[in-house]
């Protein structure tokens, strides 16, 4: 992972061949967000502020704001265009993307009591996505925030800009009061289908709020181990849809899980199938073992990128989680732990550099094949 902005010896090693970033954080400054909000609720706000829990008042992130050490992002009221032109010159100039998905910010709204007010803040942040970043630049797609705690709220947001073929997935925190497995959830699922919609769960927001403790021993005390956290609360998300039927009943669902690692699947998979085997007359709707409905039904990112002590692993465990087809790069710009997109990766084939960094991102949100596709460019 990259911890300071990328400079040097990296920008001559620019990307000759054009790749998919599926994990861009843009800003959506609350001020900003006012004007797309009803009257009654920029009233409350003037009177009594956003009433929204903040992950970052708990725990000491990597980073001021959880941006790049050594890096000022430039933050400017006065014209929203300051970061997004910092956006391109850093980002997507620099290291020839095609296509950036932007995968938002605010998720403090999937931990806030009032759901109806988490509504209307799903739908500012999605327009100020759509008015300020979208509209503005072709290389950014969008992702819709939901008020995952009311499901009929969600479909409904889903259904008001989920035919906007710039928004391209529903995007969900990692931290929930149900795994997200739960037919509580079904009415988001049934309007992601509609919609042809990913639904994309991003590490956030654990134990934050109105959602569950990080870990089944309770809270935990230091960002460390708050992020070793994620990756469990992950695999029990992954546990929940395999094991509660949820591919049976929605077939042409697809999840994606951002932010979380990756390598950590390759066992957890290995014993599913393996209780699946001694279990699996408790869940006759689970009619293939765990691993086929990861391979047919999941895709996951790759940052924050963990990599094995020695090279001689990593291949056979690349193999393990199919990354060949399941696997999309994602940066995670312009957070601390930014994983570059040309020295987070170990050297590899260039078919699979080619899968990872561009294909199955496109195949999976349906975006077009590069439009200049000449020269090599393996990480």
């Amino acid at each position: 992972m990259e911890t300071t902005q990328i400079k040097g010896s990296e920008s001559k090693s620019k990307l000759k061949r054009s790749i998919i970033d599926t994990d861009i954080h843009g800003r959506a400054p609350r001020e900003g967000m006012l004007k797309y909000m009803p009257r009654i609720y920029r009233e409350q706000i003037a009177t009594f502020g956003w009433r929204l829990p903040a992950q970052g008042g708990m725990f000491l992130n990597g980073g001021t704001n959880g941006s790049m050490q050594d890096v000022n992002i430039p933050e400017d009221s006065q014209n929203e265009d300051t970061y997004l032109d910092y956006l391109r010159k850093n980002h997507l100039d620099t290291y020839n993307i095609e296509y950036g998905i932007l995968t938002g910010g605010g998720y403090e709204v999937h931990a806030a009591v009032d759901t109806d007010f988490a509504a209307a803040v799903c739908s500012a942040h999605n327009d100020y996505y759509l008015e300020r970043y979208l509209s503005r630049e072709s290389r950014l797609k969008g992702s819709i925030l939901i008020p995952k705690q009311d499901p009929i709220l969600s479909a409904k947001e889903i259904d008001r800009v989920g035919s906007n073929p710039d928004m391209i997935q529903v995007v969900v925190s990692n931290g929930a009061q149900k795994p997200y497995g739960h037919r509580f959830y079904h009415p988001i699922y049934e309007a992601c289908v509609r919609h042809n919609l990913p639904f994309t769960i991003h590490v956030s927001m654990e134990g934050i709020g109105i959602n569950n403790p990080t870990t089944g021993a309770g809270h935990v005390t230091s960002y460390i181990e708050y992020r070793a956290a994620r990756a469990h609360i992950m695999a029990a998300h992954m546990a929940s849809f395999i094991f509660e039927g949820v591919f049976e009943k929605f077939p042409t669902l697809r999840v994606v899980m951002m932010e979380a690692g990756m390598l950590w699947i390759a066992p957890l998979i290995w014993r599913l199938d393996q209780d699946w085997k001694a279990l699996r007359h408790q869940t006759p709707w689970v009619k293939e073992p765990p691993s086929e409905y990861y391979r047919k039904f999941f895709r996951i990112t790759s940052q924050p990128l963990e990599l094995p002590p020695t090279t001689d692993m990593i291949k056979p465990m690349m193999n393990a989680i199919h990354c060949e087809t399941n696997l999309m790069f994602a940066s995670d710009f312009p957070h601390w732990d930014f994983d570059s997109p040309t020295h987070a990766f170990p050297k590899l084939e260039e078919n699979m550099w080619d899968r990872i960094f561009y294909q199955n991102a496109a195949e999976l949100y349906g975006l077009p094949q590069r439009k200049a596709s000449k020269g090599v460019a393996l990480a």
